[in-house]
Parts: C-alpha cells; structure tokens; sequence
C-alpha cells in the first residue's frame, strides 16, 4: 500500500485514516448488502482493526444479524447515513471497510463475489474471481488471492 489512505462520509463529519496494507477486497451480492447500497451489491475491504483510525467525528452503530446468521456491528455517519464499515464478529482483529467511503478509489478491484446465489441477472461475475455462492467458511482464500493480485 502506498502511504495512508483517507475516506470519510458523504457530509465529512466523519473522516478516517487507513495505514495497514488491505487484506481482502470483494463484492457481496447478499440481499442485506443490495438494502444497505441501495443497489445490486456492497464491497467490503478487509483492513486490520489497529489499521483504522477515525480521525474527525464519532461514527453511530446499529446491530445486524446477516444472511450467514452472525451478528454485524454497522458504523455510519450519524449526520448523513454513509455506511463507513462493518465489525464482523467472525473476525474481532479486522473490520470491513466501505471503499466506496475512500477519497481514492479508483484502485479497487474486487478478487472475490460472495451470495452469488443472490446475485442480481444483469449483474456480470467474473470467472477469474473467487466466487462463493453464499458465505465462505474460512476467508484465508481471499486473502491469499488478494496478496497474488496486489504483487
């Protein structure tokens, strides 16, 4: 990764700071990620819990239960709405972060699809990508292709 990386929300109320290199980016095609977007799939970016910092603001949260059955802490600007990243108790070290909420994003690339089960028709995945039709068990494989995309 090339430095910190900043995002924030839509009304910059709340800004954050991204120092840890991403340990995974995909697409979910989930139905609570198509509500929370308003649109045919959420991406996540997997980041090191200590590799996110909040640096203007104080984000609200609200509780989930996704489509796996886990619970999911939700945080987003209080003021605005944005979704700025998700605590998933699958994995208390990391958090995943909204993308779409980075100042930069023209980078991103999803390497995996995950609920390709509730994929919208129209919408195109990709034979290269790893592809799940619900959740995956075990998320070292997105990782790990992550990494090989990232040399």
């Amino acid at each position: 990764m090339a430095g910190i990386r900043t995002g924030g929300c839509q009304c910059g109320a709340i800004r954050y700071e991204v120092s840890a290199d991403p340990i995974a980016l995909y697409a979910c095609h989930c139905s609570e990620c198509q509500k929370q977007t308003s649109s045919a799939f959420g991406m996540s970016m997997t980041v090191p819990l200590d590799g996110l910092r909040i640096v203007k603001g104080e984000p609200k949260t609200w509780t989930r239960s996704s489509d796996s059955g886990r619970a999911v802490v939700c945080y987003f600007c209080g003021d605005c709405g944005t979704r700025l990243f998700h605590d998933a108790k699958r994995a208390p070290d990391s958090v995943n972060l909204k993308p779409g909420t980075l100042d930069d994003t023209g980078w991103l690339k999803p390497i995996g699809n995950l609920w390709t089960s509730r994929a919208q028709p129209w919408v195109h995945i990709s034979g290269e990508a790893l592809n799940y039709e619900t959740q995956p068990d075990d998320f070292a494989s997105l990782a790990v292709r992550w990494r090989e995309h990232d040399e």
